[in-house]
């Protein structure tokens, strides 16, 4: 015989294979007014009627009616389509779709929103550190990264915060995960020694006023090609930045704003720069473009401009970096020849100048070494 409980608490009893059931009133169904009937399992009684008093206390802070209504497919679905992608930029919800769609759904998206633990998520992690890379290049890993992970990760967070928002969930389950600990990569940059055999493989293929303003301007490579001739201030030596050529999930490209607030910025270059920029316009003088495809005539794609770099690389005989590493390069030589971290970030449209710090402590080594020395000097004076 059932064990009475109270109205509202449910009921335990002792079933025949020799386990203890709980049951309980979840909620009831909007649609048809019936009731929500769920029920704990335990060894003993009184593990049941910890359980139970658990999970009644977390069904009345949500809409169970609705939460059994969402997968994980379809609560990120609905996350992305409502509360995500209208309010960041297009390069981030793509970003978003490629996690939620390529990353997560494949994974765990027939898991009930409301049944979702973290050992599911645990083994997501896991998973995508071990066979998450969907196209594997030559000599790469079949796992994501660690950095990407993380920020699988992250985005979940946000997901389901949104559903403990809207009752739907009692608590968020990424709270409970061991997310990956992003490791750090090693910074490839250009030597100063190689740049001049850099530069002028550059200027052998007639590309040299767009390697030469990336290398002392760190522009993100959608940043460069976007560029248009009215955005040089030629008085002021300055380049405006306030677009970008993005990749969307389905392999198109579009122009949007760049990744952040700070990343639209107004970006000093040398004069060097600017008498290169205008000899280069002077080939095209009625393209709008400061860099336009000598195919096509319209803007440059990011990648045809990777697939130059390349070969740049291999015209000079140096080491291969990939393009990303001279946006590094410029960041490193800035810093190692005096210019503050601050100005240096700024530069680089970075979110603030911790991260610029963190980034590039191999940099501002060699400064502190110097500080280290000037203050020896000087305490040796003082004695």
């Amino acid at each position: 015989m059932p064990k009475k409980r109270a109205n509202g608490e449910g009921n335990i009893r002792k079933r025949k294979d020799g386990r203890w059931e709980g049951r309980y009133t979840a909620g009831y169904d909007p649609n048809t007014g019936k009731r929500i009937n769920k029920n704990v399992l335990g060894k003993t009684q009184a593990e049941v009627k910890q359980k139970l008093a658990k999970a009644m206390a977390e069904t009345q802070h949500i809409d169970v009616g609705r939460s059994d209504d969402y997968t994980v497919a379809t609560w990120l679905k609905t996350w992305y389509d409502l509360y995500a992608q209208p309010n960041v930029r297009t390069s981030t919800a793509n970003r978003y779709d490629l996690m939620i769609n390529t990353y997560t759904i494949p994974r765990i998206g027939n898991v009930k929103l409301s049944s979702l633990t973290s050992r599911h998520l645990q083994k997501l992690y896991k998973d995508l550190l071990e066979h998450g890379r969907v196209h594997q290049g030559k000599n790469e890993s079949p796992g994501l990264s660690s950095t990407t992970v993380h920020s699988v990760h992250l985005m979940l967070h946000c997901a389901f915060e949104r559903a403990v928002k809207e009752r739907l969930i009692p608590r968020n389950p990424t709270d409970d995960c061991i997310a990956p600990k992003v490791r750090k990569v090693e910074i490839k940059t250009l030597p100063p020694e190689h740049m001049k055999a850099y530069l002028d493989a550059a200027q052998a293929r007639g590309v040299l006023p767009m390697f030469y303003l990336e290398l002392v301007s760190g522009l993100r490579k959608g940043e460069l090609v976007a560029l248009r001739w009215d955005d040089l201030d030629i008085n002021n030596r300055t380049i405006s930045v306030s677009k970008q050529y993005v990749r969307n999930p389905d392999g198109t490209r579009t122009l949007s704003q760049p990744k952040t607030d700070t990343s639209i910025r107004m970006v000093s270059i040398p004069r060097t720069a600017v008498d290169l920029l205008i000899q280069e316009h002077e080939k095209h003088p009625d393209n709008p473009y400061m860099f336009p495809s000598p195919v096509t005539g319209e803007m440059y794609h990011p990648d045809s401009v990777v697939k130059l770099h390349e070969k740049i690389l291999k015209d000079a005989g140096l080491e291969h970096i990939n393009f990303h590493g001279l946006r590094h390069t410029f960041a490193t030589t800035a810093l190692q020849n005096g210019v503050d971290i601050k100005t240096v970030s700024n530069m680089l449209g970075h979110y603030d100048a911790g991260f610029t710090l963190r980034t590039y402590t191999h940099a501002t080594r060699q400064k502190q070494d110097e500080a280290a020395q000037t203050m020896g000097s000087f305490m040796e004076q003082v004695r």
